[in-house]
């Protein structure tokens, strides 16, 4: 079923200062057998422990913690540039694989944990939210949602409502994982530290419409991330004429990498149409610093 173009959708987001939700360290992570004095060093090891600092059972190695949490992910703080890292926040709302039901992806390294809140907040965005399977893929944990509208019971089709979506997680992100702000576009309005690195628009916008069989062209855009750029992307295609089938949205730290399935009454998009369409999306991302004249 082909998007339908909607007015276009503003957002607002708050900061928090929700302190990070990390899991306790265990006993049994530090209870390991020790040959000599071992009740000596049980009693150093918990000191230490109360101080901040963890032995692992594994190898002779500190762990961060702050108040008993993880400051970090469990990993060794061989340096203080690993202490530091952040991992990248990935945000994929998958139109595409499901008949049914709207697939979100969601990973933040090996960070996120039940994400409760955040299903909650999709729910009261009018949604059905089942979680589906966590997988692992090195030291990333990818959490995955099906979603569906509970009006309909089917999957979500309206582009305001996908971007309160991706919205939606990318907020609840920012809040309970404050450190995530330095590697979001959002986190220069709404996070507590902005992002270091600035994208240059002209230098990180790529669109490309290639062939998808003799019914559908492909069109891909990669381009600097804001809030609302889902719901004007849709605009500007339907400004065209050019019906989308299908998307998926993929939102790496401060990029946008979207692709989208489109046609033209029925068929695919032919060279002319292709470009008119690449011009419009290249222009309007280039934001008004761009002469008109370019145009």
């Amino acid at each position: 079923m082909a998007f339908t173009a909607t007015p276009l959708f503003s957002s607002t987001a708050s900061s928090s200062s929700t302190a990070l939700h990390r899991s306790k360290f265990l006993d049994s992570d530090f209870a390991a057998p020790f040959s000599h004095d071992s009740f000596h060093l049980i009693n150093f090891s918990r000191r230490f422990y109360e101080q901040g600092i963890c032995l692992s059972r594994k190898k002779n190695i500190l762990f961060a913690s702050v108040n008993g949490t993880n400051a970090v992910s469990p990993t060794p703080l061989k340096s203080d540039q690993d202490a530091d890292y952040i991992p990248m926040p990935h945000v994929l709302i998958d139109q595409d694989s499901n008949s049914d039901a709207t697939i979100v992806q969601l990973s933040f390294g090996d960070r996120l944990g039940a994400l409760i809140d955040t299903m909650n907040a999709l729910k009261d965005l009018g949604l059905d939210v089942a979680k589906g399977t966590v997988n692992t893929e090195g030291s990333v944990k990818q959490t995955k949602f099906f979603i569906t509208r509970l009006d309909t019971g089917r999957k979500v089709e309206d582009p305001d409502l996908l971007e309160r979506i991706r919205l939606t997680i990318i907020n609840n992100l920012l809040k309970y994982h404050p450190e995530s702000s330095e590697q979001l576009a959002m986190g220069e309005a709404f996070g507590i530290k902005a992002p270091e690195k600035k994208l240059d628009v002209d230098i990180a916008t790529h669109i490309h419409v290639k062939e998808d069989g003799p019914k559908r062209s492909l069109l891909y855009i990669e381009t600097a991330d804001r809030p609302g750029l889902l719901v004007e992307i849709m605009k500007i295609i339907a400004d065209v004429n050019v019906d989308v089938e299908s998307a998926e949205i993929d939102t790496e730290g401060l990029v946008a990498k979207d692709k989208f399935h489109v046609s033209y009454g029925g068929a695919a998009l032919n060279s002319s149409l292709s470009q008119v369409l690449v011009n419009c999306l290249r222009y309007y991302l280039r934001r008004p610093e761009t002469d008109i004249d370019s145009y």
